[in-house]
Protein backbone atom coordinates (compact mmCIF):
# COMPACT_ATOMS: atom_id res chain seq x y z
CA UNK A 1 0.00 0.00 0.00
CA UNK A 2 1.51 3.36 -1.25
CA UNK A 3 2.39 6.07 1.71
CA UNK A 4 0.36 9.27 1.89
CA UNK A 5 2.70 12.18 1.51
CA UNK A 6 2.24 12.75 5.32
CA UNK A 7 3.50 9.97 6.02
CA UNK A 8 6.21 9.82 4.09
CA UNK A 9 7.45 13.35 5.94
CA UNK A 10 6.58 12.14 9.13
CA UNK A 11 8.85 9.28 8.10
CA UNK A 12 11.56 11.02 7.10
CA UNK A 13 11.68 13.53 10.41
CA UNK A 14 11.38 10.51 12.58
CA UNK A 15 14.82 9.25 10.60
CA UNK A 16 16.92 12.88 10.69
CA UNK A 17 15.47 12.62 14.62
CA UNK A 18 17.24 9.15 14.48
CA UNK A 19 20.40 10.69 12.98
CA UNK A 20 20.61 13.95 14.68
CA UNK A 21 20.47 11.75 17.65
CA UNK A 22 23.48 9.15 16.64
CA UNK A 23 25.42 12.28 15.56
CA UNK A 24 25.35 13.65 19.21
CA UNK A 25 26.19 10.37 20.51
CA UNK A 26 29.54 9.71 18.02
CA UNK A 27 30.44 13.15 18.45
CA UNK A 28 30.60 12.09 22.56
CA UNK A 29 32.43 9.62 21.95
CA UNK A 30 35.11 11.32 19.86
CA UNK A 31 35.30 13.88 22.83
CA UNK A 32 35.71 11.18 25.05
CA UNK A 33 38.77 9.27 22.75
CA UNK A 34 40.36 12.86 22.46
CA UNK A 35 40.03 13.21 25.99
CA UNK A 36 41.68 9.99 26.58
CA UNK A 37 44.38 10.88 24.32
CA UNK A 38 45.51 13.83 26.31
CA UNK A 39 45.71 12.43 29.11
CA UNK A 40 47.59 9.11 28.34
CA UNK A 41 50.11 12.07 26.96
CA UNK A 42 50.55 13.50 30.22
CA UNK A 43 49.12 17.07 29.25
CA UNK A 44 46.67 16.81 32.07
CA UNK A 45 49.29 16.46 34.76
CA UNK A 46 50.58 19.85 34.16
CA UNK A 47 49.22 22.51 36.32
CA UNK A 48 46.26 24.73 34.81
CA UNK A 49 48.61 27.92 34.29
CA UNK A 50 51.30 26.02 32.19
CA UNK A 51 48.53 23.64 30.44
CA UNK A 52 46.67 26.95 29.48
CA UNK A 53 49.84 28.56 27.81
CA UNK A 54 50.80 25.58 25.49
CA UNK A 55 47.35 25.59 24.86
CA UNK A 56 47.39 29.61 23.37
CA UNK A 57 50.76 28.48 21.89
CA UNK A 58 49.27 26.01 19.99
CA UNK A 59 46.09 28.27 19.05
CA UNK A 60 48.72 30.92 18.03
CA UNK A 61 50.66 28.98 15.80
CA UNK A 62 48.10 26.61 14.29
CA UNK A 63 48.01 22.63 14.54
CA UNK A 64 49.68 21.64 11.45
CA UNK A 65 52.51 24.17 12.21
CA UNK A 66 53.04 22.60 15.73
CA UNK A 67 52.79 19.34 14.23
CA UNK A 68 55.37 20.27 11.10
CA UNK A 69 58.22 21.78 13.96
CA UNK A 70 57.37 18.44 16.67
CA UNK A 71 57.80 16.82 13.47
CA UNK A 72 61.18 18.47 12.78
Amino acid sequence: MARTLEQERQALEEEERRLAEKRELLAKREREEAIKAVDKSGLLKLDGKRLEALAGRIKALGIEEVEKRLAA
